[in-house]
C-alpha cells in the first residue's frame, strides 16, 4: 500500500499522522487527512466517548493517542472502550441504572402516594415521613410517585360564571333561590357555606389572608357580642366580607357596585356578596356603641397578651378625621397635615413600637390629648397591659416603671410626666419644648442605636439629669439630646430611669412608625371614610366645650395685639429716624409719629375694652348652654368604630404576612407591595369534598423572585394547617405549575 502524506488542516490538533481534531469554540470536528469525518458539541460528553472509543476499536488510533490529544484520564478512555465493545452505540445513550430505592419501600410508597393524593406539600410530606426533599424529588421524577396536579378544565370559567350570574331570576348572582326563600320565611338561620370549582376567580389571592385574619382575632368574641335576626347572611358572612374588602382595597361599600358580586361571593362560600343597601342594614343591625367598644377593647387585650414585649411600650397620637358633610356642624380643630382649622373628629390611636394598632378613642368634643390620656387611655391600659410589676416590687425598686408611653410635643409637659409617675408609676418619653440652651458638642458620643424594628442607626447622643419645675411641682427627668448633621440639638425628656440613652432615643425616634401607620391607612384603607352618615345626640349634655362668644372675643384681641405690635414697631422706627434727620423730613416724621401715637391709643383702648368683655365671659360652657346657631349633634360612632376595628385586624394580618415575605425577599420594602398584588390576584378554587380540602391554586406573580417569595409564604401557611372559619375545610395553597 502507498502511505499517505501527513497532511492536516491548519490549526488542528494531531491525534495520529492521519487523524486530527479541531475545536471551533462550540464544536469538536474530527478529520482524516483534510476530510471531516465526525463532529459533536463541545459539552456533549457522550458523543465524545462514543466517537473516540469507535476510532480505537477500528484501530485508527490508540488509547494513549486519545489521552495525549484531549488530556483525559486513561481510565476514562478504557471505560468508554469497554462500554462500546460490550453494548455498542446504544450503550452510551441508555439511562443510568440506579441501585434502587432503599428509602421508599413498598409500604412507604403506598403511604406516601396517599399523602400526595390528599394534596400535601413536599415540605410537609418530608417532615412527616422524615425523609430528604431530594429523595422525594427523585422518586417523583422516576415515576414511583405522582403528585396531584390541578385539573383546571373541570371548573367554571369567568365567562361562564358571568353569564350564569346575569341569568339569575332573583338578581345578579342570586343562584341559590331555595335558600334565599327559606331564609326570608325564617326556615333557616343563615346560608350554608358551599364552595364551587372556579377557575380564574377574581380576588382569589385574598384567601391567603384567612389564616392571618383568624390568628389576629377577626372571629373572636363575635358570637358573644353581635347577633342578627335569621336571614341569608349572618355575622360571620358580614365580617368576612368587610375584611376581604379592606385587604382587596375596595375602600367603600359603594365601590362594591363596580365589582362582580358573584366573584366575591364565591370567596365567601356563597352565591354573591351582599349588595350595598343590605350590607349597610346588616351593619346597622349588628352594631351599637357598647358592643363595638367591647369588641375592640377585647381584641386589644388579646393582642397585648400575645405580644407582651411590644405591649410594654405604647405610642399615643391624635388623628383628625375631617368631616366634609352637612349632617352635623362639628367643632373645628387644627389639622396639621392641612395646616388649617377644619371640622372633624379627633381619633386618639394607641400603637406599639412597630406601628401596629391596639385600640382607638374617638372624641368629637374633648379638652385635649392630655385629658384623654389621663381620663380614658391610662385607666384602660392599667387593666389590659400584661406583666405589670406588682406593688411590692414597685415599692422595692423606686425607679421601676409599669409601662412606657411615648407621645409628641402636644402632651409634652412636666405636669403630665409628674402626674403619671406619682400616681401610676408610668414612664413617659417625649420631646422637650423650648430647649434653647446648647450643650457642648464634646459631650456627644456617636453610638449604635437599635430601633424597635431591628434596624441599627448611628446617632450622636448626650445625656444629663434635668430638674423641671420648682418645689413640690418639680420632677427630675433624663434629658437626652441628639446632635444632627446641621448642628441642631433635638431634646428628649424621659422618666424611664431604667433605660440608657440609646433605648430612650430609639423609642422616641421610632414614633414615626405611628405616623407611617396613619399615612398608609389613609392611602390604602381609606381610614377617614365614614361607613354611614347617622347622627345622634351627645350622651353627656353637661360636657364642657369652648364658649363661641369667648372664642370670638379672643380672636379679636389677638388680632388687635398684632396690629398694636406693628404700629409700635413703626413708632419706634420714627423715634430712631428723628435723631438722624432735620428740616422738612423732621417735620414729616413728627406728624407721622403723632398720627401713629393716636392710632396706638385707639387700638389700645379698643383692646382693653375687649379684654374686659372677654374676662366677663366663661371660657367653657356646657353643650346645652350653646346658642342655637352653634348647637351640633354627634356622628354615630358605633359603625365607624366597627369598621375601624376590622381595618386594624386587616392591617395586622397584612403585617404578619409581610414579615413572612421579608425573609424571602432581598428588599424588605417590597413585601407590602407584593402583598397588595397577591390580595388582588386571581386564583383557581378547587374543593376536594372527599377529603374536605379546599385547594387554592394561585396564579404566578410578575417575576420569578416574587414567585419564590410567595411560594415561601404558601409553604408557611400550609405548615400551619388552617381551616376555613366555621367549616371543616382544610386550606391548601399552591402556585400553579410550582413543584
Amino acid at each position: 500500500m502507498q502511505a499517505l502524506l501527513p497532511l492536516l488542516p491548519s490549526g488542528a490538533t494531531p491525534i495520529t499522522d492521519t487523524l486530527s481534531v479541531m475545536n471551533s469554540g462550540q464544536t469538536w470536528t474530527y478529520y482524516s487527512g483534510c476530510s471531516p469525518i465526525f463532529s459533536h458539541a463541545q459539552d456533549d460528553n457522550r458523543s465524545f466517548k462514543l466517537i473516540t472509543s469507535q476510532l480505537i476499536c477500528q484501530r485508527s488510533c490508540r488509547q494513549v493517542d486519545i489521552t495525549k490529544a484531549f488530556g483525559v484520564a486513561v481510565i476514562t478512555v478504557r471505560r468508554a472502550v469497554k462500554k462500546f465493545r460490550e453494548g455498542g452505540t446504544a450503550a452510551f445513550f441508555q439511562p443510568r441504572k440506579g441501585r434502587g430505592g432503599s428509602v421508599f419501600t413498598a409500604t412507604i410508597l403506598t403511604k406516601a402516594q396517599s399523602m400526595l393524593d390528599e394534596g400535601q406539600t413536599r415540605q410537609k410530606f418530608c417532615q412527616k415521613l422524615n425523609i430528604k426533599l431530594d429523595t422525594l424529588k427523585k422518586a417523583i421524577h422516576s415515576g414511583r410517585l405522582s403528585e396531584v396536579k390541578p385539573r383546571l378544565s373541570e371548573g367554571t370559567t369567568k365567562s361562564q360564571r358571568s353569564s350564569a350570574d346575569a341569568a339569575c331570576d332573583m338578581g345578579t348572582g342570586c343562584s341559590r333561590e331555595n335558600e334565599r326563600v327559606a331564609a326570608s320565611l325564617g326556615l333557616i338561620s343563615h346560608a350554608s357555606l358551599q364552595f364551587e370549582h372556579c377557575n380564574d376567580l377574581s380576588f382569589g389571592g385574598v384567601l391567603c389572608a384567612l389564616p392571618a385574619l383568624v390568628a389576629n382575632g377577626l372571629f373572636l368574641f363575635l358570637n358573644n357580642l353581635f347577633s342578627l335576626p335569621p336571614g341569608y347572611y349572618d355575622v360571620q358572612h358580614i365580617v368576612t366580607a368587610l375584611a376581604f374588602m379592606a385587604l382587596c382595597r375596595v375602600k367603600t361599600a359603594e365601590q362594591l357596585r363596580f365589582e362582580s358580586p358573584g366573584e366575591l361571593g364565591k370567596l365567601l362560600g356563597l352565591d354573591r356578596i351582599p349588595e350595598v343597601k343590605t350590607l349597610r342594614n346588616k351593619i346597622k343591625g349588628m352594631c351599637n356603641e357598647k358592643n363595638t367598644t367591647e369588641w375592640m377593647l377585647s381584641l386589644s387585650k388579646f393582642w397585648m397578651e400575645n405580644n407582651k414585649e411590644l405591649a410594654g411600650v405604647l405610642y399615643i397620637d391624635g388623628h383628625v378625621r375631617v368631616y366634609n358633610g352637612d349632617q352635623v356642624k362639628l367643632p373645628r380643630r387644627f389639622v396639621s397635615r392641612e395646616k388649617l382649622c377644619l371640622r372633624g373628629v379627633t381619633d386618639y390611636y394607641i400603637n406599639d413600637a412597630l406601628g401596629q394598632p391596639f385600640f382607638v378613642v374617638s372624641k368629637t368634643v374633648n379638652a385635649g390629648m392630655t385629658a384623654v390620656i389621663v381620663g380614658e387611655i391610662v385607666p384602660q391600659l392599667l387593666k389590659d397591659i400584661p406583666n405589670q410589676p406588682d406593688e411590692q416590687r414597685l415599692e422595692s425598686e423606686p425607679y421601676l416603671h409599669r409601662f412606657i408611653l411615648v407621645f409628641d410635643r402636644e402632651s409634652s409637659s412636666r405636669t403630665l410626666f409628674k402626674q403619671l409617675w406619682d400616681e401610676h408609676r408610668i414612664g413617659c418619653i417625649s420631646y422637650r419644648k423650648n430647649a434653647k440652651d446648647r450643650w457642648p458638642e464634646e459631650e456627644f458620643i456617636e453610638e449604635s442605636v437599635e430601633m424597635p424594628n431591628g434596624e441599627t442607626l448611628k446617632m450622636k447622643l448626650a445625656e444629663r439629669g434635668t430638674l423641671l419645675g420648682k418645689k413640690e411641682e418639680a420632677i427630675w427627668v433624663k434629658e437626652i439630646r441628639k446632635l444632627t448633621q446641621t448642628g441642631h440639638q433635638t431634646a428628649i425628656m424621659s422618666t424611664v430611669y431604667t433605660l440608657n440613652d440609646r433605648k430612650n432615643a430609639a423609642f422616641m425616634f421610632a414614633r414615626w412608625s405611628q405616623e407611617n401607620y396613619f399615612a398608609y391607612m389613609m392611602k390604602h384603607y381609606n381610614l377617614d371614610r365614614l361607613i354611614d352618615y347617622g347622627t345622634e345626640e351627645f350622651p353627656d349634655p353637661l360636657q364642657k366645650v369652648v364658649n363661641p362668644a369667648y372664642r370670638d372675643l379672643d380672636y379679636k384681641v389677638k388680632s388687635l395685639n398684632q396690629k398694636l405690635s406693628r404700629k409700635k414697631a413703626e413708632f419706634g422706627s420714627c423715634e430712631l429716624q428723628l435723631e438722624k434727620v432735620s428740616g422738612k423730613k423732621m417735620e414729616s416724621l413728627i406728624c407721622k409719629k403723632a398720627d401713629l401715637r393716636y392710632e396706638i391709643d385707639l387700638l389700645q383702648e379698643e383692646c382693653d375694652e375687649l379684654k374686659v368683655q372677654r374676662r366677663a365671659l366663661p371660657s367653657h360652657i356646657s353643650l346645652e348652654e350653646l346658642p342655637a346657631d352653634y348647637q351640633f349633634e354627634n356622628l354615630a360612632p358605633s359603625r365607624k368604630m366597627f369598621s375601624d376595628t376590622i381595618k386594624m385586624i386587616a392591617y395586622r394580618s397584612e403585617t404578619a404576612m409581610a414579615n413572612i415575605l421579608k425573609q424571602a425577599l432581598s428588599k424588605e420594602d417590597d413585601a407590602r407591595r407584593l402583598i397588595c398584588d397577591l390580595m388582588r390576584s386571581e386564583a383557581d378554587l378547587v374543593p376536594d369534598e372527599k377529603n374536605s380540602i379546599l385547594n387554592i391554586y394561585l396564579h404566578r406573580m410578575a417575576n420569578p423572585k416574587a414567585d419564590k417569595a410567595v411560594q415561601y409564604l404558601l409553604d408557611t401557611l400550609n405548615e400551619n394547617e388552617s381551616y376555613y372559619p366555621g367549616t371543616k375545610w382544610l386550606l391548601r395553597y399552591r402556585l400553579i405549575g410550582a413543584n
